[in-house]
């Protein structure tokens, strides 16, 4: 049993913080809403609240963190009564959020002079993923460290994927959400297209499932869109968010991603239309009201 903490109990972070203390692990848990942390305690019969990371940091060897975006991430890390103040010398800081690839060489620079080590490791498999343990680590640091931690990711992940120097779990991360995004917005235009023109879409998802353009994520999603259930497993907003990211690297690295923007605004406008807060699967509804037509089995 290990003294971990775990910041962070949103749609993803609450299962995962749940798989530590179902592996035997004694996890001080902090969020913005303490009822998740109490409920989550409370129904496991394990794992405790802390009022602040500071005090999660003060318990724990290594501490996980899963929120939104680079300045939630700074702030419990760096900011007033945050894990660094906590912080013990030996202790690992593991950021499975999906933040601006920078960051990671940022915290381990600031990090170090205090003797704590930091790893970026996010991680990919949504909502199904995190509740089932089946996640998927790119972690980017020290490769010590992260034989270190690895016994305690696995109750979190079954592939765990080492991608060197600090920053580069991260730009993998990025790069796979780059591939999903544009397979949907590929999707969806396909899908509308065909549905206009007369194609049932089953029998069109079928014709792609026995294809070249055979997808996993297609076929995960298109059974969503197809029963208009749009309930959220990775929402707009946050795919939106790590849209930018990838532009904000590819400015950094003078790399053109023509695809890449055109996508961000249709996700843009699937925010503007109100369905920030549905599945990314929801996107497809801004290409139907355009086309006035509803892809649905």
């Amino acid at each position: 049993m290990a003294k971990l903490g775990f910041l962070g109990l949103g749609i993803m972070g609450y299962p995962m913080a749940r798989n530590l203390i179902r592996a035997g692990h004694d996890v001080a848990l902090w969020t913005n809403s303490p009822e998740k942390a109490k409920k989550l305690a409370a129904d496991e019969k394990s794992g405790f609240v802390c009022e602040t990371p500071k005090q999660v940091a003060e318990h724990a060897e290594c501490v996980f963190l899963c929120v939104g975006d680079t300045a939630m991430s700074e702030k419990v890390i760096l900011g007033e009564d945050g894990l660094l103040e906590g912080a013990k010398p030996g202790m690992v800081i593991v950021d499975a959020s999906t933040v601006a690839a920078s960051q990671s060489p940022k915290m381990r620079d600031l990090l170090a002079p205090k003797g704590v080590h930091f790893l970026d490791a996010p991680c990919t498999g949504s909502k199904p993923g995190a509740e089932g343990g089946t996640l998927t680590f790119m972690v980017g640091g020290d490769k010590e460290v992260f034989e270190k931690v690895k016994p305690w990711l696995e109750p979190m992940g079954k592939q765990l994927f080492y991608c060197g120097t600090h920053g580069m779990g991260m730009n993998a991360k990025l790069t796979q959400n780059l591939v999903l995004s544009n397979i949907l917005q590929a999707f969806n235009e396909g899908m509308v297209l065909a549905t206009k023109a007369g194609v049932e879409p089953k029998l069109m998802l079928e014709i792609l499932d026995k294809s070249a353009a055979k997808s996993g994520l297609i076929n995960f999603k298109a059974p969503f869109v197809f029963a208009r259930n749009f309930e959220t497993n990775f929402s707009v907003k946050w795919m939106h968010k790590d849209i930018g990211l990838m532009l904000e690297s590819a400015r950094e690295l003078g790399v053109p991603l023509p695809l890449t923007g055109l996508t961000q605004q249709m996700f843009r406008a699937a925010i503007a239309k109100g369905h920030g807060d549905e599945d990314i699967c929801s996107t497809i509804k801004v290409l139907e009201d355009w086309a006035g037509v509803e892809v649905k089995g």
